[in-house]
């Protein structure tokens, strides 16, 4: 390893394991991509402890009424809208709650937009002109380093607004940005540099991990079930039927029944049943509890 070598973060560093890649088979190639890939899983895990203290603030924030932002340029950027474009068919949430922004706008989703992740000042315009006090800011960055990113966070501290960095090398100078910083350091990748690869992989189950347990701890799921889902295609509506039933016990007919009194929705349905109640009374339940189902159960098991 060179002098010069040291001083890039390892994501840029050279695999060892690779340096003939492109001497490998087909099979040998997918191969060495599936060992690097098992370890990513080992890293997010040495990261839990920060991971947990980061989506225990973001929850404080979203219970309050606050929004989740995502901030970050390239593959690191497109994953924040990925999983921000989830949230509202898997937990029925508003599309403003969850928001996924990219250096170099709309059009860096589908396009690479290079140069607009150095740009630091136009990351703090871009993240000022669409957060508030309230909301929760998380920084996405595979080296920790992109200045446009860097740029957001400091302007949301600014702002006195939360922030979480997500980077895959140790000591990233966004870490030194951010209030809650999680450090997954996956290693050199197999193909130099390319960072949609291990370090997009833990990104993404990072991400995972901070939507879906925001989302759970909000009342956005009754065990295991996505009971806030959002029937839009004959698909989703078998699916909220067999979470009727999951979630009662009742035969498929009933279930049925319930989902289509309900409108659809199948926390009405399911209240309606386990409660014996009409869909109005389940309706204001779920209002009092102010979207937390398993507070609307608790609402009416009290009221019995």
């Amino acid at each position: 390893m060179t002098q010069k070598a040291k001083h890039h973060p390892v994501t840029e560093q050279r695999n060892e394991k690779s340096q003939h890649l492109d001497r490998l088979n087909v099979q040998e190639i997918v191969t060495l991509i599936n060992e690097e890939d098992q370890t990513v899983a080992l890293k997010v895990k040495d990261a839990l402890p920060q991971i947990t203290a980061a989506i225990e603030a973001v929850v404080e924030v979203m219970t309050r009424g606050g929004r989740l932002f995502y901030i970050g340029a390239g593959t690191s950027g497109r994953l924040g809208i990925l999983d921000a474009s989830e949230c509202p068919p898997t937990f029925g949430v508003s599309p403003e709650l969850v928001n996924g922004i990219i250096a170099g706008g709309e059009v860096a989703i589908r396009s690479a937009v290079e140069n607009a992740e150095d740009d630091s000042e136009e990351g703090a315009r871009t993240l000022a002109a669409m957060v508030q006090p309230g909301d929760v800011v998380v920084g996405i960055a595979a080296s920790g380093t992109t200045p446009y990113v860097i740029g957001a966070m400091r302007e949301a501290n600014r702002l006195g607004i939360p922030t979480v960095g997500i980077s895959c090398n140790q000591n990233a100078p966004l870490s030194a940005e951010v209030k809650y910083p999680i450090e997954v350091a996956v290693g050199p990748e197999i193909v130099t540099g390319s960072t949609r690869l291990k370090a997009g992989t833990a990104q993404k189950m990072v991400l995972n991990m901070i939507s879906t347990t925001a989302m759970i701890r909000l009342g956005k799921v009754y065990g295991n079930l996505m009971v806030n889902m959002q029937a839009t295609n004959q698909k989703l509506r078998e699916r909220m039927v067999r979470i009727i039933r999951d979630a009662t016990g009742a035969d498929e007919e009933s279930a049925r029944r319930a989902g289509m009194e309900a409108g659809g929705d199948a926390r009405i349905a399911i209240l309606m049943i386990m409660f014996g109640i009409g869909s109005a009374p389940a309706e204001a339940a779920l209002t009092q509890a102010r979207g937390h189902f398993g507070e609307a159960v608790n609402l009416l098991s009290q009221s019995k």
